[in-house]
């Protein structure tokens, strides 16, 4: 799909069409929507009101499970992850708002894990794109697209969700 097309409300039909067919084919019972702060909570929060879940939404930090936390600073911005105290057995769909190199997936999945061992776990990103670095890829997305590795993609939000892709910016000598 072309950058310029991308459009909130079509890509979020999208993921709720394929988040709804993942919980159909898998036989997810009861599952527990988990969103990645911020943009996977932002998205999380649209997806749990679309689908109707009867769990609360479950939030999620990674802050410190991040491989990169060394490089972040002494002062990272943490929010408290919302989870029940135990996942053990669950059906969890966890969602992002970006699929990009896997580490986030990889950190979440890491907390995830601490708190017990979920029976599964979908993955539901909003946009996947190009630049896997962990051998991991999502369950569904709202579209998969190619950019330029500097190239980023950023959701703002929370009200009006809205997609900005930024490019570096180039200095006239």
């Amino acid at each position: 799909m072309p950058i310029a097309t991308l459009n909130i409300d079509i890509l979020l039909d999208t993921l709720e069409a394929a988040i709804r067919r993942q919980i159909s084919e898998r036989k997810l019972n009861n599952p527990l929507l988990i969103g990645i702060h911020s943009g996977g909570a932002w998205i999380a929060r649209h997806m749990h009101q679309r689908l109707g879940m009867s769990e609360p939404l479950g939030m999620l930090d990674i802050t410190f499970y991040r491989d990169d936390f060394s490089q972040i600073g002494m002062h990272p911005k943490v929010k408290t992850s919302q989870l029940p105290p135990h996942l053990e057995g669950r059906d969890i769909i966890l969602i992002d708002d970006v699929f990009y190199t896997g580490r986030t997936i990889r950190a979440a999945l890491n907390e995830i894990f601490d708190y017990g061992r979920p029976n599964q776990v979908v993955l539901a990103v909003l946009i996947e794109r190009n630049g896997r670095q962990i051998p991991l890829q999502p369950d569904c997305h709202g579209v998969r697209i190619d950019l330029a590795g500097d190239q980023r993609i950023k959701l703002t939000g929370p009200d009006p969700l809205g997609i900005e892709i930024q490019s570096p910016q180039v200095v006239a000598a």
